[in-house]
């Protein structure tokens, strides 16, 4: 189940709901995925963003169900295309 206090807040997951990121970082919310985007190397994103996958995708949607982000981010095959595109959804909350 995902918290949420108010409309424009953004959504936590819960702890077991958390996003773990192949090389240790612990993922809570968008926020978080676009601060863990912008330090991960291209190993660690291609081993969760590939052909057969998408990893932040598939969180995105059934943890955070966000279903307009995840199909965006769904098409992004690059870090910094997906940073783009999760920095114009966090406008959302600001």
């Amino acid at each position: 189940m995902k918290r949420k206090t108010k409309k424009n807040d953004l959504v936590n997951a819960q702890d077991d709901q958390c996003f773990w990121v192949c090389n240790g970082s612990v993922l809570r919310n968008i926020k978080d995925l676009k601060d863990s985007l912008s330090k991960m190397d291209k190993e660690t994103f291609l081993n969760h963003v590939n052909k057969e996958k998408n990893d932040f995708a598939t969180w995105v949607k059934e943890i955070l169900e966000d279903e307009t982000l995840s199909k965006k981010i769904s098409k992004n095959k690059t870090v910094k295309t997906m940073i783009k595109t999760i920095n114009d959804r966090l406008k959302k909350y600001r």
